[in-house]
């Protein structure tokens, strides 16, 4: 394919292979000075674009940044772009790394471009291209609002490349991103660059989920699901459902004592990589949605003899780990699980999950991209970016855990699950292989795998961190017009055009039926007026006597005594019974009662309409045991010969609303009214009812726009309402940041403001290093069960600053109910006394049985991970707090937490 304008030439030129159409188009737009938004599919060659920014960037002497959602894709593109311009032209900044910061080219994190655009970093003069790998990152409920955040600020006259997954709304990304960048050019590509062919496998049998022989007139393949497959799964549902029924019976047992029923059950997972291996699939990627999965699926393989892997490839593995892992301390290996995890990667096999250390991440993903792993078992994070592609990608289930509830998974997850198969320039074609077991639909299946659906949803809110900076860069009234040119208020004003124009439709409706009606000033409207008085009073009264019942029968059952008899008017525990225990109770006396058809329960003012009365005494002995079926057949007997029965003659009550005045003269004024003998009334009656309810339905709509047109800017301004109580803004028309906002500014946690709070209130003052640790973690550990949000430690001073902590916590929670702002995440302490000792120089086995979860020890990933958190967050206390010696103790707490794994992690 021709290339035609120069600076593209020469960088193709200097490629290996030539572009593909999609990947022409983007970069002529962008030499031509357009930004781009890129949708295409994983392993499409997006990046291509990305590093012709880069060429176009130094050729015009200029800067080029390439941001990425996470630190592992950073460093991943680091080592590549290094390889191709030397070390001197590319630098790397991360959370923990900075490497030659002023080059020419910076790999970052999207959140370090956003911290140096609100502090007006010198880094930003020169810069011209700015690349934004895996912007739909920007629909993540924790960290998507970043993405917004440096799109709204990057100066006009830098040059955007936002490089996507495949998303079925990118037209309308890309209009918004014309509204704020100027000229985008939007290029779309859904063509995988290899074929991707759909499986399922049934116990051992692979079938094509397709039937490829399926063709359409004009030659197009049908997407047909395959007759054998089908036939296949029917035999097995029918077997399944008849080992069912005979299993109770002693029936059904095959070889072993086991159902046959097992038999429908997928293979177990070294039987499937040995299936796989056998049908030239590896390398493979089995996702599995939990890490205790990965983790037993790993476990299952390294006790059979499953080995994928040459004794040449072996050695060249150990080299490898070798190599990643010679600076961990040797006496943490054993609690790492290091050596089973070696043992695996020798064999060709590993987990990969967030729950992993880094290092031993980093590792797996060397390795399979060398080919050296052939089979992998991933939660769906790897999809997520991580250059890992494979010939074939398992599921092994349908269904995943959300967080809240088990869902099935989308045709978007599916797709994005599955992109990861076929590798480019190796493999002739990838392979999406299913694990059928009982439940497991293959027209269900299909229908995941021919739909295309990945709507890109904002989840951009301001939040108080964002809000003090935007006012401190921009002011409030320029601050409120650029949330409303975010994508979310975008999408949200788009959302209201349909409303829109339903209002309008409904206003031409209700003209007519006005007219129809006699117009508004109509006698009608006033007859329906005292007909709606009616039904209210009416509706009130109702109301009022059902309320005047309860009391009565409350009374009425309060006054009850043990031993009185009571007639129970309805329902299926209806006659007689006798009070066992009498109950007092001022809003909701519940007497225990015996029937006399033996049944023993609280009774309540709902069962009685009209106010229980004794009949009669029984005499009762002084202890029942009510629980006892004997006792309370006795009773029941000794009941029915009392002699007394059910009151059959009520004494009947007036209701409340033969008496009402009100109601008596709305009456007469309905049946006194011209309109109430028109022939036409009924006809009117009914036009009116619509009208009424077009009209509510109507404002209804009025309503919904009014709450969504500027609902960004109005939490806004709620954000800066209670600022300013706590003194963090000014007030009046032009506010401005005082002192403790400019702190504020410089805190990047999601709870930014209690961090602020305890700051403002020196209430991490005197804390040594590893107790100033215990307690930041508290705002920044979550747990992933239930987390302990009691106050607690293991020192005197940890426990008084937690405790405090929570304090300030729920003053600040009050203040955002009353403001109407989503409250600050509650302080946890699952991790204070895993911080307080690796900071005091304690053992890595130590530190991860105090993190424990439920009783369950923290993985070794989970423990780098959060340490690494509470790191950055001491970090922006050392340079937001006003206290030097704090400032000091913040540092040291750094230094005690970065040794060991967790430095090897941060190197």
């Amino acid at each position: 394919m021709t290339v035609s304008t120069s600076q593209l030439q020469r960088f193709a030129g200097d490629l290996s292979f030539p572009l593909d159409r999609f990947q022409i188009d983007a970069c002529t737009a962008l030499e031509a000075g357009h930004g781009v938004l890129v949708c295409a599919p994983t392993g499409a060659g997006k990046t291509i674009i990305g590093e012709f920014a880069v060429h176009l960037a130094l050729a015009a002497g200029r800067k080029c940044f390439y941001t990425t959602p996470i630190k592992a894709l950073s460093n991943q593109k680091f080592a590549e772009l290094t390889a191709r311009y030397g070390r001197d032209t590319v630098g790397l900044l991360t959370g923990d790394s900075s490497i030659n910061p002023d080059a020419p080219i910076v790999i970052m994190t999207t959140e370090v471009l956003r911290n140096m655009l609100y502090a007006s970093s010198d880094a930003l003069r020169g810069l011209s291209h700015v690349v934004m790998d895996e912007v739909h990152y920007l629909a993540d409920r924790f960290r998507g609002a970043v993405w917004e955040e440096v799109i709204l600020h990057l100066s006009q006259d830098v040059r955007l490349v936002s490089l996507s997954a495949t998303v079925s709304n990118a037209e309308e990304f890309g209009a918004w991103m014309e509204t704020v960048r100027g000229d985008t050019t939007v290029v779309v590509d859904e063509n995988r660059p290899v074929p991707l062919s759909q499986h399922i496998m049934v116990g051992r049998r692979l079938f094509d989920l397709f039937d490829s022989r399926s063709q359409s007139r004009d030659g197009a393949a049908k997407l047909v699901v395959d007759r054998e497959l089908i036939r296949h799964v029917k035999q097995r549902q029918s077997l399944d459902h008849a080992d069912r029924w005979q299993a109770p019976h002693g029936r059904g047992r095959g070889r072993g004592g086991h159902n046959t029923s097992a038999a429908n059950r997928p293979l177990p997972r070294p039987e499937v990589i040995a299936k796989l291996d056998q049908e030239g699939l590896l390398p493979a990627i089995t996702f599995i949605f939990s890490r205790a999965g990965c983790d037993g699926a790993l476990t299952q393989c390294l006790r059979s003899r499953l080995v994928l892997t040459t004794p040449e490839q072996a050695e060249e593995i150990r080299y490898i780990i070798d190599k990643h892992t010679s600076e961990l301390p040797r006496e943490d290996l054993e609690v790492l699980g290091y050596w089973e995890w070696r043992e695996a990667l020798e064999r060709g096999l590993a987990a990969h999950h967030a729950g992993m250390l880094p290092v031993f991440r980093h590792t797996v993903e060397e390795l399979f991209v060398k080919g050296l792993v052939r089979a992998v078992f991933a939660t769906e994070t790897l999809a997520l970016g991580i250059n890992m592609p494979a010939r074939t990608v398992v599921l092994e289930k349908l269904v995943k855990y959300n967080g809240e509830t088990h869902a099935e998974l989308t045709p978007g997850e599916y797709t994005q699950l599955t992109g990861r198969a076929g590798r480019r320039g190796i493999d002739v074609e990838g392979h999406a292989v299913v694990l059928w077991q009982p439940g497991t639909e293959p027209t269900e299946v299909a229908g995941l795998a021919s739909t295309r659906t990945f709507p890109l949803r904002s989840s951009f809110r301001p939040g108080y961190n964002m809000s003090i900076n935007l006012v401190e860069q921009f002011g409030a009234a320029e601050s409120r017009e650029l949330l409303e040119r975010s994508f979310a208020q975008f999408q949200a004003d788009r959302s209201v055009v349909g409303l829109v124009r339903g209002i309008d439709r409904n206003a031409k409706t209700l003209e007519q039926l006005l007219a129809r009606l006699g117009g508004a000033d109509g006698e009608y409207f006033e007859y329906a007026a005292l007909r709606e008085r009616l039904k209210d009073r009416e509706k009130t009264l109702e109301k009022q006597g059902r309320q005047d019942r309860r009391d009565r029968a409350v009374d009425s059952l309060r006054g009850l005594s043990r031993g009185d008899v009571v007639s129970i008017p309805s329902g299926k525990r209806s006659g007689l019974a006798v009070v066992l225990e009498p109950d007092d109770d001022r809003a909701d006396p519940r007497p225990l009662v015996l029937t006399e058809d033996a049944w023993a329960g609280h009774l309540s003012a709902s069962d009685f309409p009209s106010p229980a009365e004794s009949l009669g005494r029984m005499r009762l002995p002084r202890f029942v045991d009510h629980r006892t079926a004997r006792t309370r057949r006795d009773l029941s007997a000794a009941l029915r010969s009392t002699g007394i029965s059910a009151a059959s003659d009520r004494k009947r009550r007036r209701s409340t609303a033969a008496d009402d005045r009100e109601l008596a003269t709305l009456r007469r004024s309905i049946r006194s009214h011209a309109v109430h003998s028109r022939p036409d009334r009924d006809e009117l009656g009914r036009i009116g009812e619509r009208y009424n309810k077009l009209a509510r339905d109507t404002e209804s709509m009025r309503q919904k726009v009014s709450a969504t047109t500027n609902s960004l800017a109005r939490t806004f301004d709620r954000i800066l309402s209670l600022l300013n109580e706590r003194d963090y803004i000014t007030s009046g028309r032009t506010p401005s940041v005082t002192e403790h906002g400019s702190r504020l500014s410089r805190i990047y946690s999601e709870s930014d403001l209690l961090v602020a709070e305890c700051l403002r209130q020196g209430l991490w003052r005197g804390l040594a290093p590893a107790e100033l640790a215990a307690v930041v973690s508290a705002v920044v550990f979550e747990s992933r069960q239930e987390g302990d949000t009691t106050p607690q430690g293991p020192t005197g001073p940890i426990r008084h600053a937690l405790a405090e902590t929570v304090r300030v916590w729920g003053e600040l929670r009050a203040d955002e109910v009353r403001h109407k702002l989503p409250p600050t995440r509650e302080p946890e302490m699952g991790f204070v006394k895993a911080v307080y000792r690796w900071a005091s120089n304690n053992t890595l086995a130590d530190a991860l049985l105090a993190a424990g979860d439920h009783g369950k020890a923290l993985s070794g990933g989970d423990f780098v991970r959060w340490c690494r958190q509470v790191i950055d967050l001491l970090d922006q206390v050392r340079l937001a707090t006003p206290d030097p010696e704090l400032s000091k103790t913040a540092s040291r707490a750094v230094s005690a937490l970065r040794r060991g794994v967790v430095a090897v992690d941060a190197a």
